[in-house]
């Protein structure tokens, strides 16, 4: 029963996450949509969560590249079709390993941050001193992050395809003798233009799942010190798993809605 009561309290947890989120996210649209909008916090937070964050990106990207490329290889090696790996393996990239990898990884490097500034905030009374001084929280503290998380994860995805399919081409070339104009002509022959556009939409909803999560632990951190690491724990492993849930809902939505 202590396992079944485990489970069932860790899934009213996530409820009540997702609850909690669902309202700070209607409030930001409003509030985004009323003003006042805070630009230079909107810059800020995209040289953060973008710029600061490739690094962790780029080594994902092109480490999961290179690993898909040699598994892949392997497999189709049996069926003599290993002029295959290529496509494969950018198709992968692009519609789903690095929009998913990626936003797990900025949820554990930005999303915890983001808890933690504004768990911070709250215990130390920062945010009530805020509304005393007729600044409203959500304008500036969550709907730039909001912004800069859709705006910036796309992009950052966009370059992270290119260094994971580079990955692949490492892998394959250099120690599976494949045949490189002949693998970059695969890479692309047959990769669309909707392929690409699935996983930019993905990375943007998962930008702002993100965002979202983190801001709604942060607000409801309480108990000094302690309370903050627990909301910056429940922002990572709530985050990882809306990302990783919501993406089985959005790619059947776009595979059998809008054919993407």
């Amino acid at each position: 029963m202590k396992f079944v009561a485990a489970i069932g309290g860790f899934f009213l947890e996530f409820v009540r996450g997702c609850g909690s989120a669902g309202i700070l996210l209607w409030c930001s649209v409003k509030s985004l949509v009323r003003g006042p909008r805070y630009f230079r916090n909107w810059a800020t937070q995209m040289l953060e969560l973008g710029n600061r964050s490739l690094p962790v990106v780029l080594v994902t990207a092109v480490f999961t590249g290179a690993v898909f490329a040699l598994q892949v290889w392997e497999g189709f090696s049996q069926f003599g079709a290993t002029e295959l790996v290529a496509f494969a393996a950018a198709l992968a990239m692009t519609r789903e390993l690095v929009p998913v990898l990626s936003a797990i990884m900025i949820a554990g490097r930005v999303g915890a941050a983001m808890a933690a500034e504004i768990g911070t905030m709250k215990v130390t009374e920062q945010l009530d001193a805020m509304e005393t001084m007729a600044t409203d929280p959500v304008s500036f503290l969550v709907v730039p992050r909001i912004v800069a998380a859709a705006v910036m994860l796309p992009v950052v995805v966009v370059i992270g395809d290119l260094v994971g399919i580079a990955g692949g081409y490492m892998a394959s070339v250099y120690l599976n003798g494949a045949r490189p104009n002949l693998y970059w002509d695969a890479s692309f022959q047959f990769i669309t233009v909707d392929d690409v556009t699935s996983g930019l939409i993905k990375a943007a909803i998962f930008g702002v799942m993100i965002a979202v999560f983190s801001c709604s632990h942060g607000f409801g951190a309480g108990g000094g010190a302690e309370g903050v690491g627990r909301a910056t724990t429940g922002a990572v492993v709530t985050s990882s798993m809306a990302i990783l849930i919501s993406d089985f809902f959005i790619t059947r939505a776009m595979l059998t809605l809008w054919g993407l």
